[in-house]
């Protein structure tokens, strides 16, 4: 009896329900961006009269305007795809091999290896920012592009070497191998053999690299301080906020802008996103 008292009201809300239920759901995620576009277009008297309201009354470019000329993010934003684009690589390059090696060879220490790198998860990410900062000084790399970049590639990246490890520890051993026999090196193998096997997870690392660099803020904020000139779209929101005053419609003009790069990158590698997350947890 109970568990038709429990069955009873699924089957009363129906398909037409729950797709009401999940429309409600996804409207509220989805309300805050979608608020920050339409604040886009408002000048700053209606977007306080009527800040709840989606619709503006007449749409404003004044505020890309501003964003892309007196705000600087034309510089700002070749400086994110400049350093995202080279995170991008390094990141992709060592969690590759990171994760070839500990997928395919067998030696001492491997197994403490992956447990440091497992304990890696605990670790807030914000106490390695000091220490990151510390050696960027002493090796001459804060205020540079160079130092950005190291800083924003050279985490953990956990995910992305267990995805690696993962996807690498179901390719069969018999084409390493092979190639080994044809006289082919260790990263000849890995080069040409390994890696263009490994696309759907490749594309996951990229998005998951794009995000975190694209979106960081600390890191660049630290690395650029005294150079103002270097820095990237989440840092050169600053630029619309004074002692006195904010430009909020700028501010959301810089934030969609930021915003489409990410929604345009997902969406050209979702498919291989989730193949990718699929492929690794099946392995």
């Amino acid at each position: 009896m109970s568990a038709q008292r429990r069955i009873v009201p699924r089957k009363a809300i129906g398909p037409i329900g729950v797709f009401v239920l999940l429309a409600v759901f996804c409207f509220g995620w989805i309300y805050p961006f979608l608020w920050m576009i339409s604040a886009s277009f408002k000048d700053s008297l209606e977007l306080f009269q009527k800040g709840l309201q989606l619709l503006p009354d007449s749409f404003k470019f004044d505020a890309y305007v501003r964003a892309w000329t007196k705000g600087g993010f034309s510089k700002y934003f070749v400086n994110s795809v400049w350093t995202t684009g080279m995170s991008i690589m390094l990141v992709v390059a060592r969690c590759a091999l990171a994760g070839y090696v500990l997928a395919m060879y067998d030696f001492k220490g491997k197994t403490l290896i992956l447990s440091v790198l497992i304990a890696t998860f605990l670790v807030p990410t914000g106490t390695t920012i000091i220490p990151i900062v510390g050696f960027s000084q002493k090796m001459g790399l804060l205020n540079s592009r160079t130092g950005l970049i190291l800083a924003m590639s050279g985490g953990g990246q956990v995910t992305s070497i267990l995805l690696y490890k993962s996807f690498f520890e179901r390719v069969p051993k018999s084409l390493t191998e092979a190639a080994i026999v044809d006289g082919a090196g260790f990263m000849t193998v890995f080069a040409k053999v390994i890696l263009p096997m490994s696309g759907p997870v490749t594309a996951t690392v990229v998005i998951l690299t794009f995000m975190f660099a694209w979106n960081n803020f600390m890191l660049p904020l630290v690395f650029t301080f005294g150079d103002p000139a270097l820095r990237t779209l989440p840092v050169g929101m600053l630029a619309f906020q004074s002692a006195n005053e904010t430009d909020w419609s700028g501010m959301a003009a810089a934030g969609t802008l930021g915003l489409l790069p990410i929604v345009a990158t997902f969406i050209a590698l979702q498919k291989y996103f989730v193949s990718g997350i699929a492929g690794a947890v099946k392995g």
